[in-house]
């Protein structure tokens, strides 16, 4: 394991489904914000939140106060639009993580294709790049993804871990196992090409260590599993256990020698 590995893997907390909450019913409560402090005095290491085109979570105003009130990284994640993009100059957040967006989805439902899309994102990743933004691109753990978001410029990579988590709920522990094979394999090509390796979607207490202790790893971002579970164990206590087993995590198992050959 090289030393950058061994470094503390990060741990992001999202809070889109506090907020989820609040505009079920309207009104202030439960706020975000409230959720992103407590989220910082239990040892999260960031904060993230999407802010949707439909707005069906967090608002333009949360996204103004958690710039000004919470001293923790933002995370803001964004669709690739003109509208996005405006929202993110002016804030000027920590980091930016670029994912797909349908309205019809209820969440996140896989990475982008950013072989397909990358004329659009390259002028994307340039401007939030020049603005001092780290920019981060949501893709599936694969070969071609990992290539293309190294050409476009991105500093990091968030491998989407809803196929493994899927097999995990499953039960289905040949298909989780390739999974997190994919996911061991694309982080090592991510690595070696220097990209900052994160991942995050579906992830639970079950499912965190093997990815935490993936070689390389550096950031998980999770969010509606916490926030579910905060509802029967305290938002505080969730996020302790769950920044206790990413550190206690072990080291992973090494690379499939039939995807070490694939190279960038």
């Amino acid at each position: 394991m090289t030393d950058d590995a061994k470094l503390n893997v990060r741990l992001g907390v999202n809070i889109d489904h506090v907020a989820t909450i609040r505009n079920a019913r309207g009104g202030d409560h439960p706020d975000p914000v409230r959720a992103a402090v407590l989220a910082a005095e239990a040892g999260a290491d960031g904060i993230t939140a999407h802010l949707r085109e439909d707005r069906r979570h967090i608002s333009d105003a949360d996204i103004e106060r958690l710039s000004a009130e919470i001293n923790l990284p933002l995370n803001l994640e964004m669709a690739a639009t003109e509208e996005m993009l405006n929202i993110a100059l002016r804030h000027k957040p920590h980091a930016v993580c670029i994912v797909p967006e349908k309205r019809q989805e209820v969440t996140t439902e896989g990475g982008l294709d950013v072989a397909a899309e990358h004329k659009v994102l390259a002028p994307i990743v340039d401007k939030l790049a020049n603005a001092g933004c780290r920019v981060s691109l949501f893709i599936d753990p694969d070969p071609v993804q990992v290539a293309v978001s190294k050409a476009l410029g991105a500093a990091v990579v968030e491998l989407h871990t809803g196929a493994y988590c899927e097999a995990h709920a499953a039960g289905q522990e040949t298909k989780k196992a390739t999974e997190l094979e994919r996911l061991i394999a694309s982080a090592a090509m991510a690595h070696q090409a220097g990209l900052e390796v994160h991942a995050g979607h579906g992830l639970c207490f079950e499912t965190v260590q093997p990815v935490a202790a993936i070689e390389g790893m550096r950031e998980l971002n999770i969010g509606h599993f916490m926030i579910g579970e905060a509802i029967f164990e305290g938002l505080e206590n969730v996020i302790r256990k769950m920044r206790g087993l990413i550190d206690a995590a072990d080291s992973s198992p090494a690379v499939p020698s039939a995807l070490k050959s694939v190279e960038l």
